[in-house]
């Protein structure tokens, strides 16, 4: 049984951002600092990716653990309430990332994902980064 009323539960959904998120914004800080350049939310590609850097044809998607459930991640849990509903919104949300990374490397981009639970890792972040990145 939910705790809150169907009202005060729309409300507290309504106010969970897509982008520009405190994970995205940590990402994007921490690019900056290491001197790449980068556009934002790209409508014209697929899955309208959070970070595009076009100079190394690299998008980066900074995934939360819970809406993208992250495998094995104690984040990705699933609402003890209307679990069918839940169930099916995650499914929809897996097999619309892996169309989307399907259709990015069909079009030559390199993907890089980046778990909201990892961004703590700076230094670990930052490697991958520098890796992916290197031409």
């Amino acid at each position: 049984m939910d705790r809150v009323s169907p009202q005060q539960r729309s409300l507290n959904m309504s106010h969970v951002r897509s982008k520009n998120t405190k994970p995205e914004m940590l990402v994007r800080s921490l690019l900056h600092s290491m001197g790449y350049r980068f556009r934002t939310h790209r409508r014209d590609l697929p899955g309208n990716p959070d970070i595009v850097l076009p100079k190394y044809k690299t998008v980066i998607f900074v995934h939360g653990c819970f809406w993208h459930q992250h495998p094995k991640c104690r984040k990705a849990t699933i609402p003890e309430t209307n679990v069918e509903y839940w169930k099916a919104k995650f499914e929809r949300n897996i097999k619309r990332d892996r169309q989307c990374k399907k259709e990015l490397s069909a079009l030559g981009w390199k993907i890089i994902v980046i778990w909201e639970c990892k961004i703590k890792d700076s230094v670990m972040l930052r490697a991958k980064l520098l890796k992916t990145l290197s031409y």
